[in-house]
């Protein structure tokens, strides 16, 4: 894992969750990790279970020196298109951060139009820790609201596959049509029967 020495003051790592489905918002985190206070187990979110990932986000939540959340719903998606809106929620999740980052380093190859040093770093979920713990926080909070959303429409199974394109899901929205939270602007909502 790349370590958050190469620079002196506080370097903010920064991750979404929810840039494929078709359905339910994109999330951001930004953590500023506290270098004294280290936490065991970091890694790309997807490589983690459910069970692992929520007890990693406590303690990220717990040790970071701070830590931010952005939500993007998807109708401003759908307004902007998902990378405008992933830049938004990341913008967001930084703002919401208690300190001024140095240096803000996001997972992927592009990042968004930032006021502070800004460095993407692709597969920065799996190499940098600070990423890593950012990529922990936004798929757990984005798995929570996608359980909240399944009790308003359960015909979705939104608590299985947390509205990615999965069999289920597309035949669930051939059978009943897009409800409220659906990217319109996603093709497979769009060319369903009863949008």
């Amino acid at each position: 894992m790349i370590g958050a020495d190469i620079c002196s003051g506080p370097i903010a790592g920064v991750d979404e969750a929810g840039r494929g489905p078709l359905a339910g918002p994109v999330v951001a985190a930004a953590v500023v990790l506290e270098r004294r206070r280290p936490i065991n187990g970091l890694a790309d979110s997807k490589q983690l279970s459910p069970r692992r990932r929520e007890a990693l986000a406590e303690i990220i939540r717990e040790r970071a020196l701070s830590w931010g959340l952005g939500v993007v719903e998807p109708a401003e998606i759908d307004r902007v298109n998902i990378l405008q809106a992933t830049f938004l929620a990341m913008r967001q999740a930084l703002d919401a951060l208690a300190l001024e980052p140095v240096l803000v380093r996001v997972d992927g190859n592009r990042a968004p139009p930032l006021p502070w040093p800004a460095q993407a770093v692709i597969g920065g979920d799996r190499i940098d820790r600070a990423i890593s713990a950012a990529s922990i926080l936004a798929k757990v909070h984005r798995d929570e609201l996608m359980l909240a959303v399944h009790a308003r429409w359960p015909q979705y199974g939104f608590d299985r596959h947390k509205g990615y394109p999965t069999a289920a899901h597309l035949a669930a929205l051939e059978q009943h049509g897009p409800c409220p939270i659906h990217r319109t602007s996603f093709r497979p909502v769009r060319q369903t029967s009863l949008f």
